[in-house]
């Protein structure tokens, strides 16, 4: 393992980003966490008896970009990594909900929320001493069509189609980045791709002239996650065992949490650019790869869209 530094992660009060806090502590790590809730997130800790002087916690909402604004200017100066892991997935949704800046809900937390953060710690970044600096950003298998769960059409594949909802405001009556009709389930698969894509033009764009490491992964389907919640009844029973008993894709929160904390921490993972998975299918001591992405992840004009559309969207443009 590498020498331990300072992290940020969003979303720890509960699932993956807990149990990938709990992995950097105990490696030596300080965690700050960022939560709609600090008080949610420090008890989610003292109840796994984390050691409180590794822990720091924020106030952020990353649907509102004031709140992520505020947050910022409240950070230490040292900061090694970024883990940009909070999401929403609100499926049963008959209308957009909206964040304080008007976008679309879970465009505005999982995509632009996330994209204005990384943008505004990139300098703390770049002068941490930190010998392996890193951005890493969860991604996931139904928004690469290059992946089996990538290809359901179910409600519709991941599109971020001529990008002409962002292009116009992203503003009511507009809730889709392709500017189409809302689609709530396709609005998390399309916030998804968003978050491979920026992945990828970080790169680009950074990784040589700055040395930090950016990287996406999938850490394989945590089928009980309250990612979830939001969804039917009857889904939150059944997608599990699916999972467990047909597919073989089930991983546990707690070791998707040590993966994430692999790609933060280990030297195996210090390649840039790279989406790390561990298969759709789990073996025993499965060993992680670098994942194809779709052409819809990795196409360069399209990268460069959604970065200068995101950056006007978030108020850097």
């Amino acid at each position: 393992m590498s020498m331990p530094g300072t992290v940020l992660i969003t979303g720890t009060t509960s699932g993956v980003g807990l149990n990938a806090t709990r992995a950097l502590v105990n490696q030596g790590w300080t965690v700050i966490t960022a939560n709609r809730s600090p008080q949610r997130a420090a008890a989610a800790a003292d109840e796994l008896d984390l050691p409180k002087e590794r822990l720091q916690h924020v106030l952020m909402d990353l649907g509102d970009l004031d709140s992520v604004r505020r947050a910022v200017e409240a950070l230490p100066d040292r900061l090694d990594a970024v883990v940009c892991n909070a999401a929403v997935y609100k499926p049963k949704l008959k209308q957009p909900e909206r964040s304080p800046q008007g976008y679309e809900i879970s465009m505005a937390t999982n995509h632009l929320g996330h994209f204005l953060l990384v943008q505004l710690l990139l300098e703390r970044l770049k002068t941490s001493a930190h010998p392996s600096r890193r951005v890493v950003i969860l991604g996931t298998v139904t928004a690469n069509s290059k992946e089996l769960g990538g290809k359901i059409p179910i409600p519709a594949p991941a599109d971020l189609g001529d990008l002409s909802g962002f292009d116009r405001g992203f503003l009511e009556p507009i809730s889709m980045a392709s500017g189409k009709a809302f689609k709530p389930g396709k609005a998390y698969k399309d916030s998804k791709l968003c978050n491979m894509i920026t992945t990828q033009e970080l790169h680009r764009r950074l990784h040589g002239e700055t040395g930090i490491t950016f990287t996406s992964l999938y850490p394989g389907c945590v089928a009980d996650t309250p990612l979830f919640r939001n969804t039917p009844k009857a889904f939150q029973t059944i997608f599990p065992w699916f999972q467990k008993n047909i597919t073989g894709g089930y991983v546990s929160q707690v070791l998707a949490g040590e993966r994430v904390a692999d790609v933060v921490a280990n030297p195996d993972f210090a390649e840039s650019g790279v989406h790390w998975s561990w298969g759709n299918r789990q073996k025993k001591d499965g060993e992680q790869f670098s994942q194809e992405l779709s052409d819809k992840a990795t196409d360069p004009v399209t990268a460069r869209r959604v970065w200068e559309l995101s950056m006007a969207l978030v108020g850097l443009g």
